[in-house]
């Protein structure tokens, strides 16, 4: 089948710019126009949260007053349309599932499968039939179930790709939530044995009902298939080992480029790398640290979470001579950890406990070095976006760190211990401050890395073209 030939429909939570939680939205909203530039037809379906405001993305009602039959009652639901980054995006409006503004809360699991249910109710209406249906996550991980069960031959020759996030996030619900789909626990043999236990795993019926699984990491794929890292869902990820592979996720290198960002004080390129220490000396002095070019700087942008490492800071880490710059929010016992650091140290650390997308830009491009000491990263953005401001990472070598991270580009440890990341960091230090002329290249090396989405557009395809060969 010819690329132009491929329809694809994306259904998913959340999408950048439109609304936006985690790093699933920028995925969303980065890969369609990428696959869109390689000849396929990509749309998008997503709730119509409170958040959204239909007159500034310009969306127009294209259908009104549909009803979806769903756990004995009738709903309404109108669908929008509205064209966002050049994709055409299908926004489900209904009063009682997403009027809220909050896009995660409450009972998700029934509001994402009425959401599933609804994209399925209004794709014979769109004209649009899509080839494959690619679902993201446990939101609409019922999706193949759903279309199993109905036997509408609309969807025979529907194809499902569904992409794994973060396997920790399953959707776990009792049977009873399956009425919202119109199902119960006997309307197909994977239901039946997943409520063997009185529940149903929206995540475990998405990696057994659909064609194809990926994650959105190689080694990620490879390590949800142990105990350490594949909670709970180790024997189901062994049992289809055969269907589930890994993707890199990219990076918008537009947005995240030192020669073009407006956030930062200086811009600068490959060309001109001396440059970016006039970002360093800037942020030194926006934070209150200590003003000195020599100093190295490391950074880390980040949720502040279990999943993020930060146990992993130890007192003899925060003794190391350097400057500590930490931003992001979670987790109250970190945030308090951080800020208690900050107030000890104030001239070394600083916690800026908020989620600021310029202070963050300015963090890529002001530390020497740029942390991520995970437990576990799928993919992470973080490494690959200090990258491309030539930003030395740091990392544990753990899924998409240990893909992208190699001994040219940075530094990584294994072991998830305090004394693990310390060597590390002080093999990392030991570089900076005796070797600058190889501290450089690892920066120019760094630059000269592409994570743009292109790529990774090409390895979906792949993917696409194996579902409808």
């Amino acid at each position: 089948m010819l690329n132009k030939k491929i329809k694809i429909l994306m259904t998913a939570s959340e999408m950048a710019p439109l609304v936006k939680v985690g790093g699933l939205a920028d995925v969303v909203g980065s890969l369609p126009p990428a696959l869109i530039k390689i000849g396929c037809d990509v749309r998008v379906a997503l709730p119509l949260y409170g958040s959204i405001d239909k007159k500034k993305i310009k969306a127009k009602k294209i259908l009104s007053d549909i009803t979806v039959p769903s756990a004995g009652q009738n709903f309404k639901i109108h669908v929008w349309q509205a064209k966002i980054n050049n994709i055409l995006v299908y926004l489900i409006d209904c009063q009682k599932y997403f009027s809220k503004k909050e896009v995660y809360g409450g009972n998700d699991s029934e509001k994402f499968l009425f959401f599933s249910l609804a994209i399925l109710q209004i794709l014979p209406t769109l004209n649009f039939q899509p080839n494959i249906i690619h679902a993201h996550d446990f939101h609409t991980a019922l999706i193949p179930d759903l279309i199993k069960a109905s036997k509408n031959p609309y969807f025979q020759d529907t194809k499902i790709l569904y992409t794994i996030h973060n396997l920790n996030h399953q959707g776990k619900s009792k049977t009873e939530i399956l009425s919202t789909g119109n199902l119960n626990k006997n309307s197909l043999q994977s239901l039946s044995e997943d409520a063997r236990d009185e529940d149903i795993n929206f995540m475990v019926q998405g990696i057994i009902s659909s064609d194809l699984v990926n994650t959105v990491s190689p080694t990620y794929a490879k390590e949800i298939s142990t105990s350490i890292y594949g909670a709970g869902l180790e024997r189901i990820i062994r049992e289809n080992k055969n269907k589930i592979s890994g993707i890199l996720n990219g990076i918008d290198v537009d947005f995240f480029n030192p020669n073009k960002d407006k956030f930062i004080k200086q811009k600068y390129n490959l060309k001109t790398l001396d440059k970016k220490i006039n970002n360093k000396l800037a942020l030194q002095k926006q934070l209150g640290l200590k003003q000195d070019k020599n100093i190295p700087l490391a950074g880390l942008v980040s949720r502040l979470a279990w999943q993020k490492g930060l146990e992993l800071f130890s007192d003899n880490i925060i003794k190391l001579p350097c400057q500590l710059v930490f931003l992001g929010t979670g987790e109250k016992k970190y945030e308090d950890k951080l800020k208690k650091l900050s107030k000890k140290y104030p001239d070394r650390i600083s916690a800026q406990i908020c989620f600021d997308v310029k202070m963050a830009q300015q963090i890529y491009a002001g530390s020497d070095i740029f942390l991520m000491p995970s437990r576990f990263e799928p993919c992470g953005l973080g490494q690959m976006i200090a990258m491309r401001y030539g930003t030395v990472p740091l990392v544990r070598s753990t899924g998409g760190l240990a893909d992208t991270v190699d001994k040219k580009v940075g530094f990584s440890f294994s072991d998830f211990t305090a004394e693990a990341f310390e060597k590390s960091f002080k093999e990392t230090l030991d570089l900076y401050y005796k070797k600058p002329n190889k501290w450089k290249k690892m920066q120019k090396n760094c630059l000269k890395k592409d994570f743009s989405w292109n790529k990774s557009a090409k390895e979906y395809l792949k993917l696409y073209k194996k579902l409808i060969k």
